[in-house]
């Protein structure tokens, strides 16, 4: 397939990148070009790493020393993203190889539905399956979504009011982590889609554990909350992945912000959109968040400004943004379609957007999965370009074609 030259728009959106748009029409006509340009390099750059994904494992990243696509076996608690980010691309372009090769990438995952050794079964069953059955309707893959709640369900513990995340090991009892709200949405959806009410009752009841142990008075989060199984005491609040267990590691506060605005979606709970909303006033009116948005791997992290950044922090939230302003009004919902813009045009710029045929073919670099335990420190993570593409998607349809 023939793509076309992308230099122009990329050289465009590099300039128009580093102003701050307020006017809805300029930010339209901005966005348009953005998420074409957008949408066209992923159609190109996908296309190129599927030919070095393995059989039976999932891209996570890329090591550019090696020259090597890096993948997971497919319990890894990211496999979801590559066939999801695979359907957004085909449902904006139509090409027929993406699908295909996101309805390969799904059958590779498939047993995952039955897996119950952690809680990310929403990310690897919901982003996956959960696009495909919105996509083509297929009654096969709304089953599969509802056997992944089943399972994930087998992890929840009465006596915590929560579900349990990682199985008890060295570091933790029963630990129970903030990414963990991001897993809520499949439970709700199962609920409200022909599925057990009971599904539904543990997000909720999962979600208001989380809101009283995990929150700060300045409504920045904790990472991992440490139990005891049999009392539901809290052992412990502390990190795995920040900086000190005092501070605010930039991804944990987007999966909370994204994971109660899901909340209350699925809920009209007025209590998530207001937690939701000083979520957000703490990530964006910290005074550590760089110009660009784009927030360090930790709001408090050491050596700034020359810290790691975390583009995939930068990706979730500006997701995150563009559902929060379906929910609000006036200057707030402004804001809040602003800022999420002004990541997106500095994750499309060229400091943070790979060039066509580079980075292995994953979009977004200068992501930090886990610096503490020096683990993917300045590379493309998978679902960076995922919530990249979904927030692409969601102005799209909500505020480009309305």
């Amino acid at each position: 397939m023939q793509f076309k030259s992308l230099l122009l728009s990329m050289l465009l959106m590099s300039f128009i990148c580093e102003n701050v748009i307020a006017q809805p029409g300029s930010r339209n006509d901005i966005m348009k070009n953005l998420i074409t340009e957008n949408y066209a390099l992923a159609e190109s750059q996908y296309t190129l790493m599927m030919k070095s994904v393995p059989s039976d494992r999932l891209p996570q990243s890329y090591d550019a020393n090696k020259n090597q696509l890096i993948s997971r076996e497919i319990t890894w608690w990211c496999t979801g993203f590559y066939p999801g980010s695979l359907l957004y691309i085909y449902e904006q372009t139509k090409n027929e190889t993406i699908k295909a090769e996101a309805l390969r990438a799904l059958k590779v995952i498939e047993p995952n539905q039955n897996y119950t050794g952690n809680h990310d079964l929403g990310f690897m069953m919901y982003c996956s399956y959960g696009n495909a059955y919105r996509l083509f309707k297929d009654e096969k893959y709304k089953q599969i979504i509802f056997n992944a709640a089943a399972s994930l369900a087998t992890r929840y513990r009465p006596t915590m009011k929560s579900i349990q995340s990682w199985n008890k090991n060295q570091y933790f009892n029963c630990p129970v982590i903030i990414d963990n709200m991001m897993n809520l949405e499949m439970m709700n959806w199962v609920s409200q889609n022909g599925g057990d009410a009971k599904y539904q009752q543990i997000a909720v009841t999962h979600s208001n554990t989380s809101m009283k142990e995990f929150y700060r008075p300045d409504y920045s989060s904790f990472h991992v909350v440490d139990f005891d199984e049999k009392t539901g005491k809290v052992l412990r609040k502390t990190t795995h992945q920040g900086a000190a267990n005092t501070s605010a590691w930039s991804r944990g506060q987007a999966w909370g912000l994204y994971g109660y605005i899901t909340m209350y979606r699925a809920t009209k709970n007025i209590a998530y959109l207001n937690h939701a909303k000083k979520i957000a006033a703490f990530y964006l009116n910290h005074p550590n968040l760089p110009a660009d948005k784009v927030p360090y791997w930790d709001f408090d992290a050491g050596q700034q400004p020359i810290a790691k950044r975390d583009a995939s922090a930068a990706a979730i939230t500006a997701s995150a943004l563009m559902e929060l302003a379906q929910y609000s009004t006036g200057a707030e919902k402004e804001k809040y379609i602003n800022d999420g813009v002004k990541m997106l045009q500095s994750l499309s710029n060229e400091t943070y957007r790979a060039k066509q045929g580079e980075n292995g073919g994953f979009l977004i670099k200068h992501c930090v999965g886990a610096l503490t335990l020096n683990s993917e420190i300045d590379v493309p993570l998978v679902y960076a370009d995922y919530y990249f593409l979904e927030a692409l998607k969601r102005y799209k349809d909500w505020y480009l074609n309305n």
